[in-house]
Formats: C-alpha cells, structure tokens, sequence
C-alpha cells in the first residue's frame, strides 16, 4: 500500500474515532438529566424500587470468573458513582460479599458512600458461593454455612437486616435445604425478602413451595435468552416476581467489558434513538416486561448516566421486531 493510501485510511480512522467520541459525549449529555424514575417502578415483596438499579461488581476490579481482574477505580471514585447513583433515583442495589478484590470491597463502598442509610433504598445481597481471603473460590457452601454468610453480609453494610438476599445457585440439583435454611432467616427477621440467581424454571418452583421468591436473577440478554425458552422469563411475569437480568450489555462476555462488535441492526436502532448500543440493550431488556428490572454495572461515570438514560428509551414494535431478528 502506497503512502498516500495509508494517510487516507489513518485520516478516515481518526475521523471515524473522533465522531463515536462525539457521539457518546453527546449521548453523555443528553442522558444527565434523566432519572433512574423514567423507567417505572416494580415491588420486590413490599420494597417498591426504580425499574433500573445499579450493579456493583465492576467497582472492585475482580470479576466471578477473574476476567475483570484489572485494577480497581480509585476508592473516591467508586463511592462518587455509588453517590451519584442515587442522587440520580437508584434505589435498588445489587452486591454480594464475594464481590471483593485485594483492594476493592463491594460491600464495604456502599457502606462508606450511603450509609446511614436512606428508607426507601433496597440493597439486595447473594449468598451460596464461597471464597477464601485471597479470592480463590471454594465451591457451593452447605446450607449450615449460609447464616455466617448472611451475618457477614450484614456486618459488610452496617446493617441489623438485609433487604433481599438471593440464593445463588451454584452446582446443585435441589434447593429445597438451602432455601429452606434461607426460610428459617427469614422468619428470625435477619432477612426481609428471598430471591434466587442462576436458576432454572423447576427450581423457582420448588423454592416457592417452601417462602415467597420476590425476584430471580438469572443471565439474559440479545444473545441470551434461555429464560424466555425454558419459560423462566414468563413464569417470573405469571407470578408477578421480578426478573432482573444480569450481562444484559456484556452478553455472554460475563464480566469482561461490554462487546463493542454490535450487529447492524442494533446500531441502526441506536442510530434513530440518538442512543448508543448498550442503552438499547438495557432498553429491549426492559420492554420485555412490566416485572423486569435492570442493574447494569459500571466503573465510569459517563455510562452510569447512559445506563440510567436507557431507562427512558422506548423502542417501537419494528424495533423489538429488528432486534430480535438479529439477537
């Protein structure tokens, strides 16, 4: 290739950057006023919340599978977007005791930045999976061991009871014992609400069978819709329990950051919103139902405004169609 073709081509690469950085400064802006209210609300048992909350595994800089192991956001930082959050109408938090990394502890930010806490904030917790203090996972934790999880919890948060904690499945076929253990925290008042995370249809029904289940937690995205095929997605909607998607952006790229190889259909759909992708991502999420909630995770203040903008998106019927065709 001859030097002028390849000035050409480093001329119309820094065009093309300079315009999605346009772009997404744009979308930045148009998104600060929105709040995490426009997308309306939904009740995890009697705690009514915004329909978009706030993930927060991606401010400790260790993901579940250790692919976002890169380093943690300066600590004012971190509790500056927990902040802003709620500032911006986020009332429902998602953490979990084994969201940690040798610096960054996920429940010990909310604490710092949101304690003493406000009455209508929801801060819904997992339990199940275990790790040891340098992070090495340890497997399911036996259904005895869940109370020293939930109290650790609650020591993490500074709080004498935890609002939602979903028994995340990990390995096992039955969740009656683990639920059941869950049941008996419950009614001892350490726990006000039960969900589960990472479950199948059979499951959520023998968990129902033993206390309420107010929300399920399960993986679910354009790229990954086994909720909708195994019927998980409209046994949640039957029953009027929250389905609240985790990797609705990243997809099945887990905890590693977002997948920015979006098809065509996906960038025209943004293109008419004056949106970006992932706005429209969070947004088909939540048109799949009054019951579903979003809590989309970042590290950035930028996309924390963004994720709560897509709240305020509403795709038309060509649009899920076009979508959906690509998924």
């Amino acid at each position: 290739m001859d030097s002028a073709a390849v000035t050409a081509r480093s001329t119309r690469g820094a065009t093309e950057s300079a315009t999605v950085t346009a772009a997404a400064t744009t979308v930045t802006a148009a998104s600060a006023t929105v709040t995490a209210a426009a997308a309306g609300t939904w009740k995890l048992g009697d705690l009514e919340v915004n329909r978009v909350g706030f993930g927060t595994l991606r401010l400790t800089g260790n993901g579940m599978s250790g692919n976002s192991d890169g380093a943690p956001i300066d600590r004012e930082v971190a509790v500056g977007i927990l902040r802003s959050a709620v500032e911006r109408g986020v009332n429902h938090i998602d953490t979990a005791s084994f969201y940690f990394s040798p610096l960054r502890s996920a429940n010990e930010l909310i604490n710092r930045a949101l304690a003493p806490y406000t009455d209508d904030l929801v801060i819904a917790t997992k339990v199940g999976p275990w790790r040891d203090p340098s992070g090495a996972w340890l497997g399911m934790a036996g259904p005895g061991q869940l109370r020293g999880q939930v109290e650790e919890n609650l020591r993490q948060l500074g709080r004498d009871h935890l609002d939602v904690v979903n028994l995340r499945v990990n390995g096992i076929v039955s969740v009656a014992e683990h639920f059941g253990a869950l049941a008996e925290l419950r009614e001892a008042g350490l726990v006000r609400h039960l969900g589960l995370s990472c479950v199948t249809p059979e499951q959520l029904a023998e968990a129902q069978a033993i206390a309420p289940v107010v929300c399920v937690q399960n993986p679910y995205g354009l790229e990954q819709r086994l909720a909708d095929t195994n019927g998980l997605m409209d046994s949640c909607r039957r029953q009027e329990i929250a389905f609240v998607p985790f990797f609705a952006i990243s997809g099945r790229r887990r905890e590693a950051p977002a997948d920015d190889t979006h098809d065509d259909g996906l960038r025209a759909v943004a293109r008419a919103h004056a949106a970006t992708p992932a706005q429209v991502r969070l947004a088909w999420t939540l048109h799949r139902g009054p019951n579903v909630l979003a809590i989309p995770g970042t590290s950035d203040p930028g996309h924390l405004a963004q994720n709560i903008a897509a709240g305020a998106l509403r795709l038309s019927r060509d649009d899920l169609d076009r979508l959906e065709a690509q998924g």
